[in-house]
């Protein structure tokens, strides 16, 4: 049977940065295991119109493998999804990534972990964990959804073939992915955003670099790092207002109520666009395209929930303005106001199921417990990497290992850092590092401690960030203090034998 040093599962970016930090560190006895057909991770499934990163491009990428080519100051998913292509091919990793092998079953036995996969067995030192936190949509429990005529499609499993032009399409939803999609889908179809809850929408400032800034980018390494630089001290300031800074909280909440006025002339309107909690308990989203689509009218809002899908029907397309002159399949979304629309089409931008992690029934540590078991009471672990009773297991993007106001990649490679200190300390020891309960409960209760005042808990809203009153996926503080306190490894925090 096969055995490797590291087995890392998920080729997003968690998966190939802890790739090419392992080849960068001589330690190149590894395999990446990836379920799907290519590399990726959320740029690879999310292929929806308008999809972007809402962090600057310059900042949304490795610091070790800078990349003076991005084409816009936000770039667009597919050019994420090349730079990751191009990191893989420089770092020479490809030869080392197992495409549609996804992960079956792990098991601790007898000193190491013995893997399933979708191709076979092997055994491994150390496991890592690369399986990203928005990979598993949310549907919404609506009554009738299911036999609702005509598509309904998630924004994370966008089928490129739809075509929606000339149709009344309902988008549910309204974070992250719905503010990007909704205005571009209304350019060619009819929308109806339905809105459960209004989003806090800060201006965004997207452009596209001109060739002579690309050209000063590709010559000047400094230029790069000074814009990167410039765009995580402006995350950082966002701190305060999250830790409860009153100050902070008015001038955020200021900015972007200016945004709404601004955007949208009509009271009623904004009345209905206004969040009801503070700033930053939800995430933030940024758009400079949404309010005026709502504003024109090229976007119709209906500021309550969808509670159920009724009936379908057929009517003629000539009734849909620019729609092929054929007949269509239709229903009709009831909202909790009473009001129901009848539409073509349902795009589900409701986001992901994010503290039940999918990965987590796959993996039994010492004792036969899986972690889906361990983390019946919610998402614990050790410097949000390691996990009590799975030796040598390293989570990336796991429990409080996320942010709400920086770039996740900051996180990311922090936790790097750290899996590179276990490992040197494993080598020089000749022993698995197993992390204690009470090194884990010590841990909790630190971050419970740290977010107890946090508007993510306290800002009077209900969030993926939060499982069972406690915030579960986000570190509660800044990234500097997450590299100094949070994930910084100690030797203290591991149990001096498997047994012990």
């Amino acid at each position: 049977m096969r055995h490797v040093a590291v087995a890392i599962i998920g080729a997003g970016f968690a998966g190939i940065g802890a790739a090419i930090q392992l080849e960068r560190s001589g330690r190149g006895d590894f395999v990446v295991l990836e379920r799907a057909a290519a590399i990726g991770g959320t740029w690879r499934d999310n292929v929806y119109p308008g999809v972007a990163c809402d962090i600057p491009s310059h900042l949304y990428s490795f610091s070790f493998m800078p990349n003076p080519a991005w084409t816009r100051r936000f770039a667009p998913g597919e050019e994420i999804r090349a730079y990751l292509e191009s990191c893989v091919d420089a770092a020479g990793i490809r030869d080392r990534i197992r495409l549609r092998d996804g992960l079956l079953d792990a098991a601790w036995t007898d000193g190491h972990w013995q893997l399933h996969t979708a191709h076979g067995e092997f055994t491994a030192d150390t496991l890592v964990l690369a399986c990203g936190r928005l990979t598993e949509p949310r549907l919404p429990d609506v009554p009738g959804l299911a036999e609702f005529g005509g598509p309904v499609v998630h924004s994370a499993r966008w089928d490129p073939a739809l075509d929606l032009r000339g149709r009344r399409v309902a988008v549910i939803g309204t974070g992250a992915s719905a503010v990007q999609l909704a205005p571009e889908l209304a350019r060619d179809a009819e929308v109806i955003l339905v809105q459960r809850t209004p989003a806090w929408v800060l201006p965004r400032g997207d452009h596209a670099y001109r060739p002579e800034e690309q050209a000063a980018f590709d010559a000047d390494p400094l230029l790069v790092d000074a814009i990167r630089r410039e765009a995580y001290l402006a995350g950082e300031a966002l701190v305060p207002q999250r830790l409860g800074d009153l100050d902070a909280l008015d001038w955020a909440q200021a900015r972007a109520l200016a945004h709404l006025h601004a955007q949208v002339p009509d009271p009623v309107l904004r009345a209905a666009l206004m969040p009801d909690y503070e700033l930053g308990c939800k995430r933030a989203v940024f758009s400079d395209d949404l309010y005026p689509a709502i504003a024109s009218g090229a976007i119709v809002l209906e500021p309550s929930a969808l509670v159920a899908v009724r009936g379908s029907s057929t009517r003629s397309g000539d009734e849909c303005g620019d729609a092929p002159p054929h007949s269509s399949r239709v229903g009709r979304v009831v909202t909790a106001s009473g009001r129901e629309y009848e539409v073509d089409a349902i795009v589900l931008a409701t986001g992901f199921e994010t503290v039940a992690q999918p990965y987590a029934r796959l993996v039994r540590g010492i004792d036969g417990e899986t972690l889906t078991e361990h983390w019946a009471d919610g998402m614990v672990s050790v410097a949000s990497t390691m996990v009590a009773g799975f030796p040598d297991l390293y989570v990336l993007d796991g429990p409080n290992a996320s942010l709400g106001h920086n770039s996740s990649i900051l996180m990311i490679e922090a936790q790097l850092d750290y899996l590179l200190d276990a490992l040197r300390h494993r080598e020089a020891t000749g022993h698995p590092l197993v992390p204690s309960a009470a090194a884990e409960a010590a841990y909790t209760r630190r971050i419970d401690e740290a977010a107890a005042g946090t508007v993510w808990l306290t800002g009077g809203c209900r969030s993926w960030y939060v499982d069972r009153g406690r915030l579960a996926l986000l570190w509660p503080d800044t990234v500097d203090a997450f590299r100094e306190r949070g994930a910084r490894f100690d030797p203290a925090d591991f149990r001096t034998s498997v047994g012990a």
